[in-house]
């Protein structure tokens, strides 16, 4: 909803990196007039998937992250290219990063990743049914290892933070695997 008592001054780009952009907004806040400069990661939406196999397996992945210096499990995701629907996008992410595929993903929903500083979109998607294809087809800096397990396992990963990414976490809770 929005606020009537920002108003937007000047914004520009600061920096320019491959998967977001800084930016910098200068607001003043009425009726008070005090001014501020607040930054922005302006990015496109990104999606994750849960595939669960025929055999109610769940396709997880494990990568090095940057952010967090480690190895970490997720579920496969990546972002939306420009003019991509969210759910081709799942399921493209599904096959590059697995080499899993299917035809079919259900949306579970969608949550602001952190709209304090981000102004993207996280898509949820669920793929029921996959089944391994040919190949994936990873990016150069890509390290991705795929690893499988049972869904009822989900739960006693994420609360041993094994699975700890807030937003494979909160795809799980759409799914409703989470329990009590």
């Amino acid at each position: 909803m929005p606020d009537k008592s920002w108003k937007l001054g000047e914004s520009r780009v600061v920096s320019d990196h491959r998967i977001f952009q800084v930016r910098l907004d200068h607001y003043r806040l009425e009726p008070e007039g005090l001014e501020h400069d607040f930054v922005v990661l302006d990015g496109p939406d990104w999606v994750n998937i849960i595939p669960i196999t025929a055999e109610r397996e769940v396709v997880l992945i494990r990568q090095y992250r940057h952010g967090s210096r480690q190895v970490e499990l997720e579920i496969p995701g990546g972002i939306v290219d420009p003019g991509e629907e969210p759910r081709a996008a799942a399921l493209r992410e599904l096959r590059e990063e697995t080499g899993f595929e299917t035809l079919e993903a259900r949306s579970l929903g969608r949550v602001a990743p952190n709209p304090a500083i981000q102004n993207n979109i996280c898509h949820c998607f669920v793929a029921e049914g996959v089944t391994l294809g040919k190949h994936k087809a990873l990016e150069p800096f890509e390290r991705i290892e795929v690893v499988t397990r049972p869904i009822g396992d989900i739960p006693r990963l994420i609360r041993s933070g094994e699975i700890r990414h807030s937003l494979v976490v909160v795809a799980f809770g759409f799914l409703g695997v989470l329990g009590e």
